[in-house]
C-alpha cells in the first residue's frame, strides 16, 4: 500500500509514537540506541507505557495552530479554511503526568462559532487498513446532514465538496487532516458532500450528524470523479472501497443532490 508522503511522512518519522502508543505523545525519551532517557521538555512529563517512557506535552500551553485563530469559545478555536461553510476547529487540551483532558463538543460554545445544529446520531468507524476511502457520501434532503468529524485513532485526510445549489464555490473542496494527536474537527454543512482516506492502519472515526440515517436519500459520488479533482493520497488501484463506493457513478451522471 503506497500513500502520499505528503499526509503521512509526520507519522512515519523516526522517534515518533508507534500507532499503539498512547496519543499526543511526543519522542519515545530512551530510543536512541545504547542512549539513556533524555530530560523531557519544560513543559513536559514523562510517562511509562508498555516498554517505551513517552513524553506528553503540557498540550494547554501549545498553540493549537500556527495560522491565526478566525474566532474563539470556551475551549474551542476556529482554523481557517478557504471555502465558505465548513469549520475546522481547534479544542484545547490539558495535560499532565496522567494523560490529557479535553472537551469535545460543548451545544453553547459551538453556536457561539456558527455551529448552531442539534445533533440526533453518533456515529463510530474502524478502518483496519492504511489508504482505506470512505466517500464521498451524502443524503438528499429532506434527510439532508451536517456532520461533525473527529478522529479517535490515527489519522485521515478528510475532503467536504460544495455541492450547494446557486453557490459560487459548487465544485470546490476543502481537504484537512484530522488526527487524534491534533484533536482537530471538521463540521461540514448541509450541502456537501464528504469522504476520507485513512492515513494510519485502525483509525477509528467518530462523527455526529443531524439528521437520523435515512437509506432512501442515500447518494454516493465517485470518490476519484476526474471532474472534482480531488487530492486523494492514494491511486485507485491502491485504495480500499466498499464495492458500492468504488461503483459510484460521477457527479455529472446524476442529478443535482441539492436542488
Amino acid at each position: 500500500m503506497r500513500v502520499s508522503s505528503r499526509w503521512v511522512a509526520r507519522y512515519t518519522r523516526p522517534g515518533h509514537a508507534p500507532e499503539h502508543a498512547p496519543e499526543d505523545v511526543g519522542p519515545r525519551l530512551d530510543s536512541r540506541p545504547g542512549a539513556g532517557p533524555r530530560t523531557p521538555g519544560r513543559n513536559a512529563f514523562r510517562v511509562i507505557f508498555g516498554a517505551g517512557l513517552w513524553e506528553i506535552p503540557m498540550l494547554a500551553e501549545r498553540p493549537a495552530s500556527q495560522s491565526a485563530p478566525v474566532a474563539c469559545a470556551g475551549n474551542f478555536t476556529l482554523l481557517p479554511l478557504d471555502l465558505p461553510g465548513p469549520l475546522l476547529i481547534a479544542a484545547r487540551r490539558f495535560g499532565d503526568m496522567r494523560g490529557f483532558f479535553l472537551e469535545t463538543y460543548s451545544a453553547r460554545d459551538f453556536a457561539l462559532l456558527g455551529i448552531v445544529e442539534s445533533f440526533v446520531q453518533d456515529n463510530h468507524s474502524l478502518s483496519a487498513r492504511l489508504g482505506t476511502v470512505r466517500g464521498l457520501h451524502l443524503q438528499r434532503p429532506p434527510c439532508a446532514q451536517a456532520k461533525l468529524i473527529r478522529v479517535l485513532r490515527g489519522a485521515i485526510l478528510d475532503i467536504a465538496v460544495d455541492l450547494r445549489a446557486g453557490s459560487p464555490s459548487r465544485g470546490r473542496h476543502v481537504a484537512v487532516e484530522l488526527s487524534a494527536e491534533n484533536a482537530r474537527q471538521l463540521y461540514v454543512p448541509v450541502g456537501f458532500a464528504h469522504g476520507f482516506c485513512t492515513l494510519t492502519a485502525d483509525v477509528e472515526v467518530a462523527y455526529k450528524v443531524s439528521t437520523p440515517y435515512a437509506p432512501e436519500a442515500e447518494v454516493a459520488i465517485a470518490w476519484d470523479d476526474p471532474d472534482l479533482a480531488l487530492p486523494w493520497p492514494v491511486t485507485a488501484g491502491a485504495a480500499m472501497l466498499s464495492e458500492r463506493d468504488r461503483a459510484a457513478p460521477r457527479l455529472r451522471d446524476m442529478p443535482p443532490p441539492f436542488p
